[in-house]
């Protein structure tokens, strides 16, 4: 690999991506900085992506770079959140290494023989109904949920407290759902795993 990939410019987002996640971490007490720091993050996770395809910048360290800046920021916000926030870190981790060593880069793309619901999930790059929601409870659930302990949503948006509770049905819907394909992937890749040491064996 030239070492010009690491100057790619989605890979140089994927690094400003990096470093508001650490200032956001530092600054996690103060709502006023760490929201807009947090979501920006998220916001630029799709410039990236958009800007490898425009440049024809995309790349198999790109690919692995955005996974896991996805990945370093989520499980910072879990893990602040909830005692008990590792576990949803590690469960992505997991997903992440079994993924991408068995499918690589393209591993979005690797899902023809997945069952019919993990499909209309994965469909589009997640443009689907049930992948958009996905997606949503993936980034979006430990946001909101920093917006509801920290009264950001109250007193901020001044959103009603229906509104914040059904933000966080709907979004946990989408995260439960997300939850549901990481599991079927790990199989997958247990299957792949055990699979290989059979062929070994014959």
């Amino acid at each position: 690999m030239g070492i010009h990939v690491f100057f790619y410019a989605p890979n140089i987002i994927g690094y400003i991506r990096i470093l508001l996640v650490l200032i956001a971490w530092i600054l996690y007490s103060d709502p006023g900085t760490f929201v807009p720091l947090y979501v920006l993050s998220i916001i630029l996770d799709g410039v990236d992506g958009w800007a490898a395809r425009r440049l024809q910048q995309t790349s198999r360290f790109g690919a692995w770079l955005d996974v896991v800046v996805d990945n370093v920021g989520r499980g910072m916000i879990w893990n602040m959140l909830y005692d008990w926030g590792w576990l949803v870190s590690s469960v992505e981790w997991c997903v992440f290494v079994c993924n991408h060593n068995a499918r690589g880069a393209q591993w979005k793309n690797t899902f023809a023989e997945s069952p019919v619901w993990v499909k209309a999930v994965m469909a589009k790059g997640f443009k689907t109904p049930l992948g958009i929601v996905t997606i949503a409870g993936i980034h979006v659930l430990p946001v909101w949920l920093y917006g509801y302990q920290h009264e950001v949503l109250s007193h901020t948006f001044f959103a009603p407290n229906w509104l914040q509770v059904l933000g966080i049905l709907v979004l946990t819907a989408g995260r439960l759902l997300g939850f549901a394909v990481e599991m079927w992937c790990i199989a997958t890749h247990l299957r792949f795993l055990t699979d290989e040491e059979e062929e070994k064996k014959s």
